[in-house]
């Protein structure tokens, strides 16, 4: 589908490459991009000076004819007259545009420009697609399928649905993330979506709805159509909507939706994990602080027991063991030596002197 830049950044690359080569050799050179739009330049040696540039876009609609007129006058708008539309073209694309090489500017600015221009063309081709549907909608007064959902597909993975309803149009996008945080923060975007739209401020815009359930206007649709993990997301179009230049704004703004809530997501997610790892740069060096700390008071404990050990170390072997055999030594002598009782020696003497004055 489209995306936020309406210039095909591949195709604008292999254009330049072109013109910045010195000679133009043959090439036949086919890609798709977004999924829908498939793309085809080629040059030929027998006419080098031209660049055949075809461009289709797969879109897939049920419930409404699909329109395959081309907007011409848009077109010719858009383009000077270095750029010729090939009637008819090429056999399985939508419009064959003929690009006359040697009429491109030789200020490598202006050639930008104008090759920027170029590869804008399906930008106008889904946009085109997508205001004819609109334009046809709202001209319908008595249509029986009128309240039938219209399903359109841009990109396999991503269709949304019309539903044309008496004042309006709805448009409804369901949702579907493959990561469970991404459903989270989408789901909080269109929260806050509905919220802004309901406000006073934005009472110009579509009003935007979020339902986790498939609404009413899709009953009737495939499971799988309606399986989704984001919701569902719908905005009402109004015939105001589309009077005059906001029609291309909302044409462009609804297929740009996609697109939108991916890049929402994306930096979103960006957000988180730079704050995440602020975080833990800041908790880590509140630990290395801790730790530090720690190592301080430690060191200023450390001297005393280094002299400690320093006194230790200072003394020998010998002189260890031999105040270990001392100590027990002494311990030994204690244990081994007489018990002396004081007063026992003036005991004996006057004993003895008693004994002595007793006659016989």
């Amino acid at each position: 589908m489209a995306c936020f830049q309406r210039a095909s950044s591949t195709l604008k690359e292999i254009l330049l490459n072109l013109l910045s080569a010195k000679r133009l050799r043959e090439i036949d050179h086919q890609f798709y991009e977004f999924g829908s739009v498939q793309y085809r330049v080629q040059v030929f040696s027998s006419d080098p000076d031209y660049v055949l540039l075809s461009i289709t876009t797969s879109l897939q609609s049920q419930g409404l004819p699909q329109a395959n007129s081309i907007p011409y006058h848009a077109l010719q708008g858009l383009y000077s007259n270095m750029v010729e539309v090939v009637q008819p073209p090429k056999e399985g694309y939508q419009l064959t545009l003929k690009i006359d090489i040697t009429k491109m500017p030789q200020r490598k600015e202006d050639r930008i420009r104008v090759v920027t221009e170029i590869c804008s063309v399906q930008a106008v081709l889904l946009s085109s697609q997508l205001k004819e549907m609109l334009w046809h909608l709202f001209s319908l007064d008595n249509f029986r399928m009128m309240f039938k959902p219209i399903k359109l597909v841009y990109h396999p993975r991503e269709p949304f649905y019309v539903v044309r309803q008496p004042d309006k149009i709805t448009v409804i996008f369901p949702m579907r993330f493959q990561d469970n945080s991404d459903v989270v923060i989408a789901t909080t975007l269109f929260q806050e979506l509905r919220y802004v739209g309901s406000s006073g401020s934005c009472t110009k815009a579509p009003p935007c709805s979020w339902s986790p359930i498939p609404p009413v206007e899709l009953r009737g649709e495939s499971f799988e159509d309606l399986s989704t993990n984001g919701g569902f997301v719908s905005f009402d179009i109004f015939s105001h909507h589309i009077e005059n230049s906001k029609l291309d704004k909302t044409v462009w703004n609804l297929l740009n939706f996609y697109a939108f809530v991916k890049c929402h997501v994306k930096c979103t997610r960006g957000l988180i994990q730079r704050r995440m790892r602020k975080r833990m740069e800041i908790l880590s060096e509140v630990l290395q602080k801790t730790g530090i700390a720690r190592n301080e008071l430690a060191d200023r404990k450390a001297p005393r027991n280094n002299r400690c050990l320093r006194k230790m170390k200072s003394f020998s072997k010998s002189i260890i063991l031999k105040r270990r055999c001392g100590f027990f030594a002494r311990n030994i002598k204690i244990v081994h030596s007489q018990i002396k009782a004081h007063g026992l020696d003036r005991l004996r003497r006057r004993w003895t002197r008693v004994t002595r004055s007793i006659p016989n």
